[in-house]
């Protein structure tokens, strides 16, 4: 096989994260965003120690998988959400299978695989959505919405989004139909030149509040006033409480804040979870469904079991929601987060749902670790994508907590991390996969560690619960 090269083949299955494995002849091909059961044509475009990748082309048959028709009309250009044209079901059983296939190897011990839970909503389920502004080809009509899959300049507009609620579906089209009569220009990153950049769209599910964040360069000026009328005049089901404008003149192809101008209403929106009520700014760190967020925490909430009187660490811990969860049973909970803007919203959610054994430190888990006084019965993880950093895990390990709940976002940096701490004396308990993304190639996933040294020796079996736990002790007592 040659780069340049192009082949046909079908997709035998899919590894995380979206890897389709092809067999020709005695190759094994790795082939990015296609379902198993496609029959695809693609070119060879990488050889690496023995690896080789390639690129698809086209789907020349769909897979016997494939049992209904895409519902969003910018499929399967946009590579947001690669598997609507499976049942859910499918698209469960495929992501059951990819993570414990990752790890299982690691493991490589009996433990609980508890499958899936799957999202309450199909669609309409993300309470944030960011849209780029741009053409869909060169010097093409403005658009806004998603960038095309591959593709780091062309944006295809997404006006028929499924993953949102019809609200922001209509507030783009306000939006982009209010610049495309001004003649508005479009920020271009290689240049570093015009003014639109993004709209970042946030609804609460279940207060239906709408905060809507226009950010734009400040290499324009464009009267505002009109766009703001336009959006209090649409239909919605909820209701917008917030129009920003902000400015953002960084080189680089991010959502930040230079400056943020309150257009109307106020800065921020509220949302509930599990009887808890959440403050959310801009950029504040939520689960970005919210429905499917309740189902992961309760079951992170099962997995920490009982806390009455115990210190609980929850690092990474963003707003704080997992943080207030485990504080209604526990003596104490400490959330560390790098992100200031997080910490200073957890600290005001905590104290709006009347929390006071919840405190938050503002910092790098790194860090805070050696400046913590006080020491974990139990600790609650939940890391960026990448996992923990490699010097913030032994300082984790070194506490010695008899359990450990691991929440993750992608199960390759959960099973390189969990290497770690096999190695210095856990086990895994069981593992959950929860999905909040349906559609896309991703998936949640909650493991339960315990530390060997920590467990009684009458009681080493995986995964029993607590009321048989309670019944082999009450028998041993009875045979003595």
């Amino acid at each position: 096989m040659k780069k340049g090269e192009i082949y046909q083949g079908v997709i035998k299955k899919i590894d995380f994260p979206n890897k389709g494995k092809v067999q020709i002849e005695d190759k094994t091909v790795t082939v990015k965003n296609g379902i198993p059961g496609q029959n695809i044509e693609f070119v060879i475009n990488k050889k690496r120690g023995g690896r080789v990748e390639g690129r698809l082309l086209k789907v020349l048959e769909k897979s016997p998988l494939e049992k209904r028709e895409a519902v969003c009309s910018i499929f399967p250009a946009c590579g947001g959400c690669m598997y609507q044209t499976m049942f859910y079901e499918d698209q469960l059983q495929i992501k059951a299978r990819q993570v414990k296939e990752l790890l299982d190897p690691v493991i490589a011990k009996e433990y609980v695989f508890e499958g899936i839970k799957r999202s309450p909503k199909e669609f309409g389920y993300r309470n944030k959505m960011e849209f780029s502004f741009g053409d869909e080809y060169k010097d093409g009509p403005l658009s806004l919405g998603l960038h095309k899959k591959g593709s780091t300049y062309d944006v295809l507009t997404a006006s028929d989004c499924k993953l949102v609620h019809e609200d922001l579906t209509k507030i783009l089209v306000c939006v982009l139909e209010f610049f495309k009569k001004k003649h508005a220009s479009y920020y271009k990153k290689m240049q570093h030149v015009g003014y639109l950049r993004h709209l970042l769209l946030r609804r609460g599910d279940t207060t239906g509040e709408i905060l809507v964040n226009l950010v734009t360069t400040t290499q324009e000026e464009h009267d505002l006033r009109p766009m703001v009328e336009a959006l209090l005049a649409l239909n919605l089901e909820g209701r917008i409480v917030g129009i920003l404008h902000i400015l953002n003149d960084s080189l680089s192809d991010v959502v930040q804040s230079d400056e943020t101008r309150v257009l109307y209403g106020q800065d921020y929106f509220y949302e509930e979870l599990l009887g808890l009520k959440f403050k959310i700014t801009p950029f504040s760190f939520f689960q970005p469904n919210s429905r499917a967020a309740e189902v992961l925490y309760s079951t992170v909430r099962e997995y920490i079991g009982d806390t009455r009187d115990r210190i609980v660490f929850d690092l990474y811990s963003g707003t704080g929601t997992i943080s207030q969860i485990a504080a209604a049973v526990a003596k104490k909970v400490i959330g560390v987060e790098i992100v200031e803007e997080a910490v200073k919203a957890a600290g005001e959610n905590a104290a709006l749902n009347g929390i006071t054994n919840c405190e938050f430190i503002a910092g790098d888990v790194l860090k805070v670790l050696n400046e913590i006084e006080e020491k974990p019965d139990l600790i609650i993880l939940d890391p960026p994508r990448d996992g923990i950093h490699p010097k913030a895990l032994p300082k984790i390990i070194d506490y010695g907590v008899d359990r450990i709940v691991y929440i993750s976002c992608k199960p390759t940096s959960l099973a390189r991390d969990l290497e770690v701490f096999l190695e210095r004396g856990y086990e895994v308990e069981k593992v959950v996969c929860v999905d909040q993304f349906v559609h896309t190639i991703h998936i949640e996933t909650v493991c339960l560690l315990s530390n060997r040294k920590c467990k009684p020796d009458s009681y080493v079996k995986l995964s029993l619960d607590m009321e048989e736990y309670y019944r082999i002790m009450d028998a041993e007592k009875v045979g003595k």
